[in-house]
């Protein structure tokens, strides 16, 4: 188990993944995870210069690396998918194009963001973003379902942001409640999604012109992204 787990996740960094980590999905529903128990999630960090630059509005380098590391990561779950396919396992790539555009409010069946804390990258902060100790919010995630008997880590069933609240009083659209999240807490209970996505828009039409829901503020104030972006100087 533990040989084809190293050998998985060296195939998923020499594609290109910064993390890779592997959690078991058993508790969940089996319609959220497709009958499948194990979940391996996958990122891709953002570059900290694209981060820096959005401490104002969200700029056309930033938009562009959304893009290319959207586009990595789907080529590396879809690579990750056929190489344990070829293997006699079971597996789906929960690709942008399998996994839709998350309907109306935005949410999935089963959130790449759900994987990861199940895999023991990191928790889901105030902001409702992925949060881990050594990139902070900069990155993007997907996910590989599958029936490998791969090892999987501790999950993090627990959020690890404290007293701190900079991403609510930084947040434009006063999305952020404040309140911490924990597993099976809907979303909308400590985030308002729907405030996010209208003002995103509004900034990114400031920022760059750009007909797109993105603008990057939480994740350019939390503390752990600003560790990591020092370091990247």
């Amino acid at each position: 188990m533990l040989a084809l787990t190293d050998q998985i996740k060296e195939e998923l960094l020499l594609q290109g993944a910064d993390i890779v980590g592997f959690g078991d999905l058993r508790e969940l529903p089996e319609d959220m995870r497709a009958g499948l128990p194990v979940g391996i999630s996958v990122a891709v960090v953002y570059p900290g210069n694209a981060i820096r630059g959005i401490d104002k509005l969200p700029t056309q380098e930033y938009r562009d690396w959304y893009d290319k590391l959207n586009k990595r990561l789907d080529r590396i779950v879809t690579y990750g998918a056929a190489k344990l396919c070829e293997m006699g396992y079971a597996a789906i790539a929960m690709t942008r194009e399998h996994v839709g555009n998350g309907g109306v409010n935005g949410t999935t069946v089963l959130p790449h963001k759900t994987v990861a804390t199940r895999a023991g990258i990191g928790w889901i902060g105030k902001c409702a973003l992925l949060v881990t100790r050594q990139y902070g919010s900069a990155l993007r995630i997907s996910s590989i379902l599958t029936d490998a008997p791969l090892e999987t880590a501790e999950p993090i069933d627990k959020a690890r942001c404290g007293d701190c609240v900079i991403c609510k009083v930084a947040c434009p659209a006063q999305a952020v409640s404040g309140k911490q999240w924990r597993p099976g807490l809907p979303r909308d209970e400590f985030f308002d999604s729907a405030k996010c996505r209208k003002t995103a828009r509004e900034r990114a039409k400031l920022g760059f012109n750009g007909d797109i829901t993105i603008c990057g503020k939480c994740i350019e104030v939390c503390p752990h992204t600003r560790r990591y972006i020092v370091r990247e100087l």
